[in-house]
């Protein structure tokens, strides 16, 4: 987004006439509503980040296509997950050889495109950056964007902009940051100028099964037979075999180390002991559980990183191991028949202890929140639980996959009930974010072929991954 050339005119008719194209162009093509400007402080209008409902800068700077000339518009400092509450400081950097002048706009929009979270300006001077408000689609949305004074490259052909973003309080599922950038040549009209756009995202950990950080579930499997885990990045195609575990362990999947990659571990009933191979942190062998304990991972202490749990079922009790402060806490909750059904059901970040009863087709949870108790009666005898985040707010919806027919029935904590065909009696479901878009996706696997119904478009995707006598890492962290 082109504004004055502060240092590289001389003249005050150059700067003049430069604030002059710029403005006029900004505010004719401006759908906002409101917006704060002063005489030393001039930015795009709003609304001109590429998002959904929104045009970008190329509908003021003329001639050069969007995204063309070697450059572009980056966001950085995002987590992987999101804490709720937790605040970050988030850096945009404009590049491209040979820009003389650089701007940018930015906002954070969750998977309804409505505004995520809160920005906040880093206070410098002379100011870099502002927050102006627009419209779109009758819902007002945020932006941060530069000012006048915010324009001068920070090295040659490259400008970086700092500012902090507050995660909501609560979890709200995936928000995406649309970018847009401009390099700019500064020779006061609106051609010769080069438009960048891109996104970012940051999860609320419905990637489960994700082993290279872009967003969405692979398709993994862990082989009994050789203990070796396979996994097929969605990124790019890659192929990966990895050897951890034996044939009798039980598979524990998780992000041990907070860094938004899906960690291979497994829990050894022979020992007790968890093997977890972390992806950044290394190595971690310890005793946690008994013969007969069923794995239960989840983050339940907000910290972001998995934690080592175990459920006992001859007592009822859960066993976590904190990752925060290596402390452990129990509770007895549920009966030896029931179905572990952990998940974030109260959106605060923290896992819930929850169970499924077969026999009355009740859910029962203990809140983290406000460490209440909820009673939901969904599904019957034969069901498997396949809790997860089916509408995309953040919140674990409960459902059940009903083998002797197929279908998939969901009562979702936003869209409300749904059913859906998606199986045969056979196949172990795996449900996970296929797609990257932050919904759950209903999959299963049949004999070493997948098969997803993707949330973001409805069609299915189907791939051959495994053989039958594989486990699917995605079944890893609901009931078997």
């Amino acid at each position: 987004m082109k504004t004055m050339g502060i240092g590289f005119r001389k003249t005050k008719l150059t700067i003049v006439a430069v604030m002059l194209v710029l403005f006029i162009c900004f505010v004719s093509f401006s759908d906002r509503t409101s917006r704060t400007t002063s005489a030393s402080s001039v930015g795009p209008a709003a609304s001109h980040t590429n998002a959904p409902g929104e045009a970008n800068c190329t509908a003021c700077h003329l001639g050069i296509p969007l995204n063309s000339g070697g450059g572009s518009v980056s966001v950085s400092g995002l987590p992987a997950n999101y804490k709720p509450g937790q605040q970050y400081t988030l850096t945009l950097t404009t590049e491209r050889p040979g820009g003389v002048i650089f701007g940018f706009q930015v906002t954070a929009l969750n998977s309804r495109n409505l505004q995520a979270g809160t920005f906040l300006t880093v206070t410098t001077s002379p100011q870099q950056t502002q927050i102006v408000t627009g419209v779109v689609g009758g819902n007002q949305r945020r932006y941060v964007e530069h000012t006048g004074d915010g324009v001068t490259p920070t090295q040659f052909d490259t400008k970086s902009w700092t500012m902090r973003w507050t995660a909501p309080q609560t979890r709200v599922g995936k928000i995406t940051f649309y970018a847009a950038g401009n390099a700019a040549n500064s020779d006061g009209t609106n051609g010769g100028d080069y438009i960048y756009t891109s996104t970012a995202a940051t999860l609320s950990g419905s990637a489960v099964s994700n082993f290279d950080t872009d967003t969405k579930s692979d398709f993994a499997v862990y082989r009994p037979s050789d203990g070796i885990w396979y996994s097929l990045s969605s990124r790019d195609g890659s192929f990966v075999g990895y050897q951890f575990g034996l044939s009798t362990d039980v598979i524990a999947p998780g992000d041990y180390d907070a860094d938004g990659k899906t960690d291979v571990a497994v829990f050894r009933p022979s020992n007790g002991f968890w093997y977890v191979n972390r992806s950044t942190l290394g190595l971690l062998i310890i005793p946690f559980g008994t013969q007969g304990d069923i794995p239960v991972v989840g983050d339940y202490d907000g910290d972001l990183k998995s934690d080592i749990a175990v459920w006992r079922p001859s007592t009822g009790v859960w066993w976590i191991l904190r990752s925060s402060d290596s402390s452990v806490i129990s509770r007895e909750w549920g009966l030896a028949t029931d179905k572990i059904a952990q998940g974030d059901y109260d959106g605060d970040g923290l896992t819930d202890i929850a169970v499924w009863r077969p026999s009355n087709g009740i859910w029962y949870i203990w809140r983290s929140s406000d460490n209440g108790r909820t009673y939901q009666s969904f599904g019957t005898q034969g069901d498997k639980p396949v809790q997860g985040d089916y509408d995309g707010d953040g919140l674990t919806d409960f459902a059940v996959f009903r083998p002797s027919s197929g279908v998939w029935y969901l009562l979702r904590s936003t869209s409300g009930f749904g059913a859906v065909q998606w199986g045969i009696s056979t196949d172990v479901p795996v449900p996970g974010d296929y797609d990257g878009d932050g919904y759950t996706d209903m999959a299963v696997y049949r004999s070493g072929v997948w098969y997803a119904l993707k949330s973001s478009d409805s069609t299915m995707y189907a791939g051959q991954f495994g053989i039958a006598t594989d486990i699917p890492v995605a079944s890893g962290i609901i009931a078997q």
